[in-house]
């Protein structure tokens, strides 16, 4: 069997600096945020080169304390994509806002900027770009359209832990960015967890005290808050990933370049890493007509394939209230009907990669000649 993702394998590899970690938050007792927590913000900060980074116990708790500290609420527009995680798209609903779609660029996969100023109306609040798979969207021309119609942006960076756009880090060039530490990411917690970066210290003031309740001190409730703690084991935990993010973030650009090289001519389309942008690859994304094809013969040879994501969020059932169409947004839709991610994680033989980039291509000289 060749995994998608291997977390046990991950975890054996720096199993001892993860398990003094958590002996670390045992032994002082402080289990909801505490000093791993705050040295994990300030480390995470430095990494994201932002002033300050606030950890929440989740990626979509991030991204509703950014919306809600821009100001978002009933009756305002978040533009955003409808590739995406439902996640992204929750957190906008949560505050009781309205998301607003715009398409995806078909090679970056990340918003389309030129469909942006199409969509801001009086009501818009926030530009949310969502950096998929590990490849940070367009932004010095998303910052432009949001500062000269006075909007925020929110980079939506869960996927995206260091990469780059003209050497800045994901997170850093919005007003606010939100990452996720679910397990299956590149930095990922043994639980739940997320942070929200930014240089603006109002925001950080009011993301801290969101987070805890809305106190400014024990039960001095200055804000309607919410219980969206990190905990302290999980911040020690990353901690201790966070050393070797930038060694696995190498082998995941190593093993995305071994997939390019031996996909080529195969007659599957592989994504593109854009010039000035560092992928991380948090997703090795492959395209094919014959998609579902293509992962039940993956499967049939024990290699796991998974699809990142089946539909997009304006044709799923729980947002058809939004009122969208099929056919509003071509290339998401088609994104959906064709990606397949394949295993990638740092932990990865060479081998199994050569293996599965041979069945692929087996699969399509099959196809070819059926």
């Amino acid at each position: 069997m060749i995994p998608f993702l291997d977390l046990k394998a991950q975890y054996l590899s720096v199993k001892d600096d993860i398990d003094a970690a958590i002996a670390r938050v045992l032994e002082s007792g402080q289990f909801s945020l505490g000093k791993e927590v705050a040295a994990f913000e300030e480390e995470f900060a430095a990494y994201c080169q932002t002033q300050f980074a606030i950890g929440v116990n989740s990626g979509t708790s991030a991204l509703h304390l950014a919306l809600l500290t821009a100001g978002v609420g009933a009756g305002d527009q978040v533009i955003t994509v409808p590739m995406t995680f439902v996640g992204t798209v929750a957190a906008i609903r949560y505050t009781g806002a309205t998301p607003v779609f715009v398409d995806i660029d078909p090679c970056s996969y990340t918003m389309d900027f030129t469909k942006i100023e199409n969509a801001i109306t009086p009501q818009t609040k926030v530009i949310l770009p969502v950096h998929l798979y590990g490849q940070m969207a367009d932004m010095d021309p998303i910052m432009e359209i949001a500062r000269r119609h006075s909007l925020i942006v929110i980079e939506d960076a869960a996927q995206a832990h260091g990469a780059e756009y003209k050497g800045r880090r994901s997170g850093s060039i919005g007003d606010l960015g939100c990452f996720s530490f679910y397990p299956s990411k590149n930095l990922g917690a043994y639980g739940e967890g997320g942070m929200v970066t930014t240089n603006n210290p109002e925001y950080e003031k009011i993301i801290r005290m969101l987070r805890n309740w809305g106190q400014v001190g024990r039960c001095n409730h200055v804000l309607k808050g919410f219980n969206y703690r990190m905990d302290g084991i999980q911040g020690a935990i990353l901690r201790a990933k966070l050393c070797r993010i930038d060694e696995w973030t190498e082998t995941r650009r190593r093993l995305a370049a071994s997939y390019d090289l031996l996909l080529a001519g195969s007659g599957v389309t592989i994504s593109q890493t854009l010039p000035t942008r560092r992928h991380v690859y948090h997703i090795y994304a492959i395209r094919t007509p014959q998609r579902d094809i293509l992962q039940q013969t993956l499967r049939n040879h024990d290699m796991q394939a998974e699809i990142h994501y089946p539909a997009p969020i304006h044709l799923m059932q729980a947002h058809d209230d939004l009122g969208y169409q099929s056919g509003d947004f071509p290339h998401s839709e088609r994104l959906a009907r064709e990606e397949l991610s394949l295993p990638l994680y740092p932990e990865l033989p060479e081998e199994a990669l050569e293996q599965v980039v041979e069945c692929i291509r087996n699969a399509s000289m099959e196809a070819i000649h059926r």
